[in-house]
């Protein structure tokens, strides 16, 4: 049975919700799969172009395009859940934002970490990039893993220096293309979700569920993502992140936040159908930006174009609500069981495949040419993702599981 919560309105309302709302996990363990399903593709021959990312420069969107940007939106939707429920458990303001601010350098320093390994020179680092994918990622583990009650608190101490002090090794020895030393790069994936999350719940807490002002937020961020197309942004703000300042990463978000408020209270007044109509309604009208912004921009996700961004959005919250009425409102979360631990998991889901190439690098693995092509090779790295879920599923039984 969900417990439920208490969260406020904009008059200060007390409202009944369910803490987890299980569409909302099917969602992300979806996207998630599909995640590291379009990232195994570089492991396949003469994949379907509509499958891949679209290069950039180019105005269109493939398969790869929309997974990013729809995980961005649910890290949106679960916000007002999380930080209603911290605030029910006695959460000051201050509170919430030191474990905003901590859990986005948690995401920063593992998305800089996986980043360096894609440019590291093996030569001049002495050390292969797989072996340091493998010593991030376990650090990781080691060091944001929830650890049970009944641990030794000195040993748990002790891992978790361990694992900040290979980190910090890393970073010292890391040499990439061009003797260059470690840095930040593009912030990586992780890191690139660190900061749309650091931005889009520091508005979450600010607006205590003031759907008004969550709403400016999102129209705030969406004006940047045009500014920042137009390349109209001011030098004044150049200090501040591009992945905050570009608008585009933190809107995708700011959207989620703003849908999953309006669930809440539709949910609370029993009102589905008009909640399904008017999530329809705004969903067609993103559409519609998208196609007008395209004009002037193109559709691209490398580029993080405005169009993209409505589009996206657009398309998550449909697929939500398509999941929404089977789950929730049609009693069939049973179908999705297998992949729950991708939802409810999901940086542990996330990690694994860079443990399995290792792996079959290291027993030098070779799968023959007819699994990895046509549809039989694209049915291998569906597999593979469904391999990875199942993976995480037995490490939370024997008490791996990461929280940040």
């Amino acid at each position: 049975m969900l417990q439920p919560e208490t969260v406020f309105t904009q008059s200060a309302r007390p409202l009944t919700i369910p803490s987890r709302v299980g569409s909302i996990d099917i969602l992300r363990a979806i996207t998630m799969i599909l995640m590291i399903f379009v990232n195994d593709l570089w492991s396949l021959k003469d994949t379907p172009l509509w499958l891949e990312h679209v290069p950039h420069g180019v105005d269109g969107i493939g398969l790869a395009d929309v997974v990013f940007p729809a995980f961005l939106f649910i890290v949106g939707m679960s916000l007002p859940f999380a930080v209603n429920a911290r605030r029910q458990k006695g959460d000051t303001d201050i509170a919430l934002v030191g474990h905003v601010v901590m859990r986005s350098v948690a995401l920063l320093v593992m998305g800089i970490f996986l980043v360096n390994g894609e440019s590291i020179s093996e030569e001049a680092t002495g050390m292969k990039r797989l072996v340091w994918n493998v010593l991030s990622c376990t650090s990781f583990i080691l060091l944001w893993n929830v650890y049970s009650k009944t641990a030794n608190k000195k040993v748990v101490t002790l891992v978790k220096v361990l694992a900040i002090s290979v980190l910090v090794t890393l970073a010292f020895v890391y040499r990439g293309e061009h003797e260059s030393r470690f840095a930040t790069h593009w912030w990586g994936i992780l890191g690139l979700i660190g900061w749309s999350y650091l931005a889009a719940a520091l508005v979450t807490i600010y607006a205590r569920n003031r759907i008004g002002i969550l709403l400016a937020g999102w129209i705030g961020f969406s004006i940047l993502s045009l500014v920042s197309a137009a390349d109209l942004l001011p030098k004044v703000i150049s200090f501040i992140p591009n992945a905050i300042s570009g608008g585009t990463l933190v809107g995708l978000t700011m959207g989620g936040v703003v849908l999953s408020t309006l669930f809440q209270q539709y949910r609370q007044q029993d009102e589905n159908r008009r909640m399904t109509l008017v999530f329809i309604l705004a969903s067609f009208v993103l559409i519609g930006l998208s196609v007008y912004t395209r004009t002037f921009w193109g559709l691209s996700k490398l580029a993080a174009t405005p169009a993209w961004l409505f589009l996206c959005s657009a398309f998550t919250i449909l697929v939500f609500m398509g999941i929404y009425w089977l789950v929730d409102m049609g009693g069939k979360a049973n179908w999705f069981s297998f992949i729950k631990p991708a939802g409810t998991d999901t940086l542990l889901c996330y990690l694994i495949p860079y443990f399995a190439y290792a792996l079959t690098t290291l027993l030098n693995l070779h799968l023959p040419d007819v699994l990895l092509t046509g549809g039989v090779g694209l049915l291998k790295s569906f597999l593979f993702a469904l391999l990875c879920v199942w993976i995480t599923s037995r490490l939370n039984k024997i008490g791996v599981r990461l929280k940040l």
